[in-house]
């Protein structure tokens, strides 16, 4: 089902690695009842410790496990890769990638003595058993190692055993172009789903059946070459809710609703004690804050059609988006 949401041009292969340099790669576990995995978003092909980008997150509903927000937030920039799994992985894959940082500045010389990741989940425990914490640095690394700017949606690494509306959800993105003077960037979204109560869906009549509350959790994060400060990156990716609301969810009590954005876009030293930033001009935020909202809607519902039906672990039957809107003559 080819997609058309909003006014914005689409990037070339519609995904959040349309923004040079980022990279996005999964490790899938699928046996028994195990079906969960880990999804890593590469934000630069450069040592993210020694080059930071400019970051910003946002906290739409708190009921989530993340890490390395805090640091983000207090000193505007992102040092490692972002990590999404499943909820009681978040140790064991926050552990994983600060080895993976260890080594990979032993390579460049760099004795590292303190790192930030950041690590974000979605509870996935209705179609795995997320007791067993299956997911450790082996799949971290294999994640990583798969990166590229081509990767696979729906129900494959931090997205395997995700449910949203009431649907099998997973991992969507999709990306805009924008144009500004004589310059086009690009801003994408990567989500991981699973929030939303049935009824609210406002795609498709659905029963109340396997959620019939908004909770759960959704994950997005937002990736641009835009140059953009933190606190303009952080007004950005507030709009990742708008993209939400008009697919139906009213934030629930229950959901962790969690954003994460980054800029390519350089700082430059400027002598010694400071560095310049380019940024874009404030009454031009109308642009990133229209792009965060369509890409945000469209990963969503990428993220469900990508999907195919799945079974719960108590053989519940979890429909796919496709199968309701086939049913409508959608």
């Amino acid at each position: 089902m080819e997609l058309s949401i909003g006014r914005l041009p689409h990037g070339k292969r519609n995904l959040i690695t349309d923004v040079p340099g980022v990279a996005v790669g999964h490790a899938t576990l699928d046996e028994g009842d195990l079906h969960t995995g880990v999804t890593v978003v590469i934000p630069t092909p450069e040592n993210p410790f020694t080059h930071k980008l400019t970051a910003a997150s946002a906290v739409f509903n708190g009921y989530g496990k993340t890490q390395g927000l805090v640091q983000l937030d207090e000193l505007g920039t992102l040092e490692t890769p972002i990590a999404l799994t499943a909820t009681l992985n978040v140790g064991r894959v926050h552990d994983a990638m600060v080895g993976y940082m260890i080594d990979r500045c032993r390579k460049d010389g760099i004795a590292l003595t303190s790192v930030n990741p950041v690590v974000c989940e979605c509870n996935d425990s209705g179609l795995s058993d997320i007791r067993r914490r299956a997911v450790g640095e082996k799949e971290v690394r294999a994640a990583i190692e798969s990166a590229g700017v081509d990767f696979q949606e729906g129900a494959v690494g931090a997205g395997r055993g995700t449910v949203c509306y009431g649907m099998k959800g997973g991992i969507g993105s999709s990306s805009r172009l924008l144009e500004i003077g004589d310059e086009v960037f690009t801003l994408g979204v990567l989500v991981q789903t699973n929030y939303g109560a049935a009824e609210d869906f406002r795609l498709t009549s659905l029963p109340r059946g396997i959620a019939p509350s908004d909770k759960g959790s959704i994950i997005l994060i937002i990736g641009t070459d835009l140059p953009l400060s933190a606190r303009q990156l952080k007004r950005a990716v507030r709009r990742a809710s708008v993209g939400m609301a008009r697919l139906g969810s009213y934030i629930g009590h229950g959901s962790g609703e969690i954003a994460v954005g980054f800029t390519t876009s350089p700082r430059v030293p400027d002598g010694e004690g400071f560095e310049t930033q380019r940024v874009l001009k404030e009454d031009l935020m109308d642009l990133p804050f229209r792009a965060v909202g369509e890409c945000a809607e469209e990963a969503i519902l990428k993220s469900m059609l990508a999907a195919s039906p799945d079974r719960m672990l108590d053989g519940t039957r979890v429909p796919s988006l496709e199968e309701f809107l086939k049913k409508e003559g959608l």
